[in-house]
C-alpha cells in the first residue's frame, strides 16, 4: 500500500446534491423546494417557535413554578448518612471528601432520618430540630 493509492471506502462519500441545474438533474426548476410558500424563497425563514403569527406554544402554556438559583448551593444529610461515615467530628470539607455533599456546596443541614448511635460533633452544619435531639441523645453535639 502507498499513500498515493490511498482511497476512501467504497461509498464513504456521496456527490454533493447540485439543484436548480435543468430538468435531468432531478433537481430542476423548483429545486427541491416544493411550490410556493415562504420555504420556497431565498432568505425566506423564520425564528425557532414561529407558528406563522399564531400565539406559539410557550406563550400559550401558563407559566409555572420557580427554581431558585441559591439551591445548589444547599445540601442536605440524613442521622443514616452520618451513622455510615463513622467518623467523630464532621465539617464541611469532611462531608465534601467523603462524597456526600457536592463541591459547591455551602450550607448543610441534618434531617431526622435513619439512626444515630455514636457521639458525633457537627462543626458549622445546622440541623432540624429531631435531629439535633438525636445528636444530643447519642451524645454528641453542634457548634
Amino acid at each position: 500500500m502507498e499513500l498515493n493509492s490511498i482511497k476512501p471506502a467504497d461509498g464513504a462519500k456521496r456527490a454533493r446534491r447540485r439543484v436548480g441545474r435543468g430538468i435531468g438533474s432531478g433537481l430542476g426548476k423548483t429545486a427541491g423546494r416544493g411550490h410556493k410558500g415562504q420555504k420556497s424563497r431565498a432568505g425566506g425563514y423564520h425564528k425557532v417557535g414561529f407558528e406563522g403569527g399564531q400565539m406559539p406554544l410557550q406563550r400559550r402554556l401558563p407559566k409555572r413554578g420557580f427554581k431558585s438559583v441559591s439551591l445548589q448551593f444547599n445540601a442536605e444529610i440524613t442521622l443514616g448518612d452520618l451513622e455510615r461515615l463513622g467518623q467523630p467530628e464532621v465539617d464541611l470539607l469532611s462531608l465534601k471528601q467523603a462524597g456526600l455533599v457536592r463541591g459547591l456546596t455551602k450550607v448543610v443541614k441534618v434531617i431526622k432520618n435513619g439512626e444515630l448511635t455514636r457521639a458525633v460533633k457537627l462543626t458549622g452544619i445546622g440541623a432540624t430540630a429531631g435531629a439535633k435531639a438525636a445528636i444530643e441523645a447519642a451524645g454528641g453535639s453542634l457548634a
